[in-house]
């Protein structure tokens, strides 16, 4: 117990600090820091926390930035381990987890980086298309589609109390992940995931997560070409 509360702490002295630091990609890429209040969550719950970060208790939580970015998008986290009332996915499939989501177009396609928790531990990148639909109650969990990536490395097991940074780089159908400043999965999406226009985001299943997440910044756009925020079951994946 004595470990665990002293990775807590310096985790959490690690979350406090990460804004000041630079993105663990390109040194170019300037970076903000996301406040809930610009996050839309379409499923689920974010809190915010006592040392201005967000805190997901829920077993399911779908949530993109409600502005325009660059695909770059970062999380500095702190895996608390699981929710309890755990939810199973809409296969059945009973896992643990916590990712990225890039070119959101919608709930029925979009691009996913996601560290896989349990049952097994492993960075999967996955592209959702569901053409012409663009509603849960039109694609439900169908579209899937795992991407093998070109060069990739394993990732840490995460125990509770683990702190990391997570990081996703899309540019074209071109996507890295990088984990703690690491190259961990590097390769093309392919062209139908390079081409979905939306924002980048975060998801988690099970996993209890104090976090602070970064993203590209924001993009000029014309008016009423923001994301806008879409909530209710329609809008969850």
């Amino acid at each position: 117990m004595r470990r665990r509360l002293d990775a807590y702490v310096r985790g959490a002295a690690f979350l406090c600090a990460c804004g000041l630091i630079a993105g663990a990609g390109s040194s170019e890429t300037k970076m903000m820091r996301v406040a809930r209040t610009e996050l839309c969550v379409t499923e689920g719950a974010i809190e915010e926390s006592a040392n201005g970060g967000m805190r997901v208790s829920a077993p399911k939580m779908r949530a993109y930035v409600n502005v325009v970015t660059s695909q770059v998008v970062e999380a500095h986290f702190i895996y608390l381990g699981s929710t309890g009332n755990e939810a199973r996915l809409g296969s059945g499939e009973l896992r643990r987890q916590f990712g990225l989501k890039l070119r959101a177009t919608d709930a029925c396609n979009l691009v996913y980086a996601m560290w896989r928790i349990e049952p097994e531990s492993k960075l999967v990148v996955s592209v959702k298309s569901n053409p012409g639909q663009h509603n849960s109650a039109e694609c439900g969990n169908r579209g899937y589609k795992n991407i093998k990536a070109r060069k990739s490395r394993p990732v840490a097991v995460l125990r509770v109390g683990d702190s990391h940074s997570l990081r996703a780089e899309m540019r074209a159908d071109e996507l890295n992940v990088f984990v703690d400043h690491v190259l961990v999965w590097e390769g093309s999406v392919g062209a139908q995931g390079g081409a979905f226009e939306g924002p980048v985001g975060l998801r988690s299943d099970n996993a209890r997560l104090q976090l602070e997440l970064l993203a590209g910044e924001p993009l000029a756009v014309e008016r009423g070409h923001a994301p806008g925020c879409r909530t209710g079951p329609e809008a969850a994946e």
